[in-house]
Protein backbone atom coordinates (compact mmCIF):
# COMPACT_ATOMS: atom_id res chain seq x y z
CA UNK A 1 0.00 0.00 0.00
CA UNK A 2 2.31 2.97 -1.41
CA UNK A 3 1.41 6.68 -1.62
CA UNK A 4 -0.32 6.61 -5.09
CA UNK A 5 -2.64 3.69 -4.25
CA UNK A 6 -3.47 5.69 -0.92
CA UNK A 7 -4.58 8.76 -3.03
CA UNK A 8 -6.42 6.44 -5.13
CA UNK A 9 -8.27 4.88 -2.19
CA UNK A 10 -8.79 8.80 -0.33
CA UNK A 11 -10.77 9.63 -3.57
CA UNK A 12 -13.31 6.98 -2.26
CA UNK A 13 -12.71 8.15 1.23
CA UNK A 14 -13.83 11.26 0.49
CA UNK A 15 -16.61 10.24 -1.01
CA UNK A 16 -19.20 9.95 1.90
CA UNK A 17 -18.39 13.52 3.19
CA UNK A 18 -18.71 14.77 -0.41
CA UNK A 19 -22.13 13.45 -0.84
CA UNK A 20 -23.33 14.57 2.66
CA UNK A 21 -22.42 18.26 1.50
CA UNK A 22 -23.49 18.21 -1.67
CA UNK A 23 -27.31 16.83 -0.77
CA UNK A 24 -27.23 19.75 1.98
CA UNK A 25 -29.79 22.73 1.49
CA UNK A 26 -27.14 25.46 2.82
CA UNK A 27 -25.33 27.05 -0.46
CA UNK A 28 -22.48 26.87 1.45
CA UNK A 29 -22.31 23.21 2.21
CA UNK A 30 -22.84 22.91 -1.68
CA UNK A 31 -20.24 24.80 -2.01
CA UNK A 32 -17.80 22.83 0.03
CA UNK A 33 -19.11 19.64 -2.05
CA UNK A 34 -17.15 21.34 -5.04
CA UNK A 35 -14.19 22.27 -2.86
CA UNK A 36 -14.30 18.21 -1.88
CA UNK A 37 -14.99 17.27 -5.26
CA UNK A 38 -12.16 19.41 -6.56
CA UNK A 39 -9.18 17.97 -3.91
CA UNK A 40 -10.62 14.45 -4.98
CA UNK A 41 -10.34 15.52 -8.69
CA UNK A 42 -6.74 16.52 -7.82
CA UNK A 43 -6.13 13.15 -6.29
CA UNK A 44 -6.57 11.36 -9.65
CA UNK A 45 -3.50 13.74 -10.97
CA UNK A 46 -1.60 13.37 -8.06
CA UNK A 47 -1.31 9.63 -8.07
CA UNK A 48 -0.68 8.72 -11.57
CA UNK A 49 1.86 11.69 -11.50
CA UNK A 50 3.62 10.36 -7.99
CA UNK A 51 3.41 6.33 -9.32
CA UNK A 52 5.46 7.68 -12.44
CA UNK A 53 8.21 10.20 -10.45
CA UNK A 54 8.48 7.58 -7.18
CA UNK A 55 8.80 4.56 -9.53
CA UNK A 56 5.67 2.71 -7.88
CA UNK A 57 3.15 1.68 -10.78
CA UNK A 58 1.65 -1.27 -9.95
CA UNK A 59 -1.13 -3.99 -10.49
CA UNK A 60 -3.04 -3.10 -7.82
CA UNK A 61 -2.16 0.83 -8.73
CA UNK A 62 -3.40 -0.03 -12.36
CA UNK A 63 -6.84 -1.30 -11.07
CA UNK A 64 -7.44 0.84 -8.14
CA UNK A 65 -6.88 4.04 -10.33
CA UNK A 66 -9.41 3.62 -12.64
CA UNK A 67 -11.84 2.05 -9.86
CA UNK A 68 -11.46 5.06 -7.86
CA UNK A 69 -12.44 7.54 -10.96
CA UNK A 70 -15.46 4.95 -11.71
CA UNK A 71 -17.11 5.20 -7.87
CA UNK A 72 -16.28 8.69 -7.57
CA UNK A 73 -18.40 10.10 -10.86
CA UNK A 74 -20.81 6.91 -10.88
CA UNK A 75 -22.19 8.33 -7.56
CA UNK A 76 -21.64 11.48 -8.12
CA UNK A 77 -24.02 11.14 -11.07
CA UNK A 78 -26.52 8.96 -9.39
CA UNK A 79 -26.76 11.61 -6.91
CA UNK A 80 -27.62 14.42 -9.69
CA UNK A 81 -30.30 12.41 -10.56
CA UNK A 82 -32.07 12.28 -7.24
CA UNK A 83 -30.85 16.41 -6.93
CA UNK A 84 -32.57 17.30 -10.29
CA UNK A 85 -35.67 16.05 -11.73
CA UNK A 86 -35.31 17.12 -15.03
CA UNK A 87 -32.15 14.73 -15.60
CA UNK A 88 -33.40 10.97 -16.70
CA UNK A 89 -32.85 7.53 -15.63
CA UNK A 90 -31.48 6.32 -19.06
CA UNK A 91 -28.42 8.55 -19.13
CA UNK A 92 -27.16 7.50 -16.07
CA UNK A 93 -27.67 3.75 -17.31
CA UNK A 94 -25.32 4.65 -20.37
CA UNK A 95 -22.98 6.23 -18.74
CA UNK A 96 -22.60 3.27 -15.87
CA UNK A 97 -22.52 0.68 -18.19
CA UNK A 98 -20.45 1.95 -20.45
CA UNK A 99 -17.65 2.29 -17.12
CA UNK A 100 -18.80 -1.54 -16.01
CA UNK A 101 -18.41 -2.60 -19.49
CA UNK A 102 -14.69 -0.99 -20.35
CA UNK A 103 -13.70 -2.13 -16.53
CA UNK A 104 -14.47 -5.63 -17.35
CA UNK A 105 -12.49 -5.81 -20.50
CA UNK A 106 -9.50 -4.39 -18.84
CA UNK A 107 -10.10 -7.19 -16.21
CA UNK A 108 -9.83 -9.68 -18.89
CA UNK A 109 -6.90 -7.61 -20.51
CA UNK A 110 -5.06 -8.20 -17.92
CA UNK A 111 -6.09 -11.88 -17.21
CA UNK A 112 -4.82 -12.30 -20.77
CA UNK A 113 -1.88 -10.63 -20.31
CA UNK A 114 -2.74 -8.25 -23.30
CA UNK A 115 -2.56 -4.12 -23.61
CA UNK A 116 -5.79 -2.28 -23.75
CA UNK A 117 -5.99 0.70 -26.47
CA UNK A 118 -7.24 3.68 -25.47
CA UNK A 119 -7.92 6.87 -27.98
CA UNK A 120 -7.45 10.27 -27.11
CA UNK A 121 -11.58 10.87 -27.58
CA UNK A 122 -11.84 9.06 -24.31
CA UNK A 123 -9.01 11.43 -22.64
CA UNK A 124 -11.93 14.60 -23.96
CA UNK A 125 -14.67 12.78 -22.75
CA UNK A 126 -13.28 12.16 -19.11
CA UNK A 127 -12.72 15.51 -19.29
CA UNK A 128 -15.94 17.16 -20.76
CA UNK A 129 -17.50 14.86 -17.95
CA UNK A 130 -15.41 16.48 -15.18
CA UNK A 131 -15.75 19.68 -16.16
CA UNK A 132 -19.97 19.20 -16.69
CA UNK A 133 -19.92 17.61 -12.93
CA UNK A 134 -18.19 20.94 -11.46
CA UNK A 135 -20.38 23.48 -13.44
CA UNK A 136 -23.70 21.32 -12.86
CA UNK A 137 -22.49 21.47 -8.95
CA UNK A 138 -22.29 25.57 -9.52
CA UNK A 139 -25.32 25.54 -10.79
CA UNK A 140 -26.72 23.50 -7.90
CA UNK A 141 -25.21 25.64 -5.68
CA UNK A 142 -26.94 29.06 -7.22
CA UNK A 143 -30.26 26.91 -7.28
CA UNK A 144 -30.00 26.41 -3.29
CA UNK A 145 -29.99 29.82 -2.84
CA UNK A 146 -33.93 30.11 -3.76
CA UNK A 147 -33.96 29.98 -7.60
CA UNK A 148 -34.51 25.87 -7.68
CA UNK A 149 -38.05 26.07 -10.62
CA UNK A 150 -37.46 22.81 -11.85
CA UNK A 151 -40.05 20.92 -9.65
CA UNK A 152 -42.48 23.90 -11.38
CA UNK A 153 -42.72 21.66 -14.19
CA UNK A 154 -44.19 18.09 -15.30
CA UNK A 155 -41.07 15.68 -15.39
CA UNK A 156 -42.86 12.90 -15.64
CA UNK A 157 -41.68 12.09 -19.38
CA UNK A 158 -39.08 9.68 -19.76
CA UNK A 159 -36.46 11.18 -22.16
CA UNK A 160 -37.94 14.70 -20.92
CA UNK A 161 -36.64 16.54 -24.10
CA UNK A 162 -39.77 18.17 -24.77
CA UNK A 163 -39.69 19.78 -21.45
CA UNK A 164 -36.51 21.36 -21.90
CA UNK A 165 -37.17 22.57 -25.45
CA UNK A 166 -40.48 24.10 -24.28
CA UNK A 167 -38.28 25.94 -21.30
CA UNK A 168 -35.82 27.30 -23.72
CA UNK A 169 -38.58 28.50 -25.84
CA UNK A 170 -40.08 30.15 -23.42
CA UNK A 171 -39.25 33.23 -22.08
CA UNK A 172 -38.98 32.49 -18.24
CA UNK A 173 -36.47 33.87 -16.85
CA UNK A 174 -34.68 30.99 -14.94
CA UNK A 175 -34.67 28.78 -17.84
CA UNK A 176 -30.66 28.54 -18.56
CA UNK A 177 -30.15 27.60 -15.14
CA UNK A 178 -32.87 24.94 -15.26
CA UNK A 179 -31.63 23.18 -17.84
CA UNK A 180 -28.32 23.47 -17.66
CA UNK A 181 -27.30 20.20 -16.23
CA UNK A 182 -29.79 18.36 -18.41
CA UNK A 183 -27.98 19.95 -21.91
CA UNK A 184 -24.82 19.23 -20.15
CA UNK A 185 -25.52 15.72 -19.06
CA UNK A 186 -27.15 14.52 -22.65
CA UNK A 187 -23.41 15.33 -23.98
CA UNK A 188 -21.79 13.33 -21.57
CA UNK A 189 -24.02 10.28 -22.53
CA UNK A 190 -23.75 11.25 -26.16
CA UNK A 191 -19.45 11.22 -25.80
CA UNK A 192 -19.89 8.27 -23.43
CA UNK A 193 -21.69 6.38 -25.70
CA UNK A 194 -19.69 6.67 -28.54
CA UNK A 195 -16.64 6.62 -26.35
CA UNK A 196 -17.99 2.92 -25.38
CA UNK A 197 -18.48 1.80 -29.10
CA UNK A 198 -14.97 3.31 -30.15
CA UNK A 199 -13.65 1.07 -27.06
CA UNK A 200 -14.95 -1.94 -28.08
CA UNK A 201 -14.05 -1.80 -31.69
CA UNK A 202 -10.40 -0.71 -31.32
CA UNK A 203 -10.32 -3.66 -28.63
CA UNK A 204 -12.20 -6.70 -29.86
CA UNK A 205 -9.06 -8.82 -30.30
CA UNK A 206 -8.99 -8.93 -26.60
CA UNK A 207 -12.84 -10.52 -26.30
CA UNK A 208 -12.65 -12.32 -29.33
CA UNK A 209 -8.81 -13.27 -30.51
CA UNK A 210 -7.94 -14.68 -33.48
CA UNK A 211 -7.74 -18.62 -33.71
CA UNK A 212 -4.10 -18.52 -34.25
CA UNK A 213 -3.65 -16.04 -31.19
CA UNK A 214 -5.44 -17.50 -28.80
CA UNK A 215 -3.72 -20.97 -29.82
CA UNK A 216 -0.12 -19.13 -29.05
CA UNK A 217 -1.81 -17.74 -25.53
CA UNK A 218 -2.62 -21.33 -24.51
Amino acid sequence: MNIPNLLSLSRIFLLPLFLYLLFHPNPWMKFAALVVFGLASLTDLLDGWSARKLNLESELGKFLDPFADKVLVIATLISFLLLDPLIPLWMIIIIISRDVLITALRYVAVKKGRSIRTSRFGKWKTAFQMVSIVIIIMVFIVRSTGLDLSHQFNTDSYVKLNVVYDLLMSDHKYKYIIVTPYILMLIVTIMTAWSGLRYLFTNYKVIFPLKGEKENND
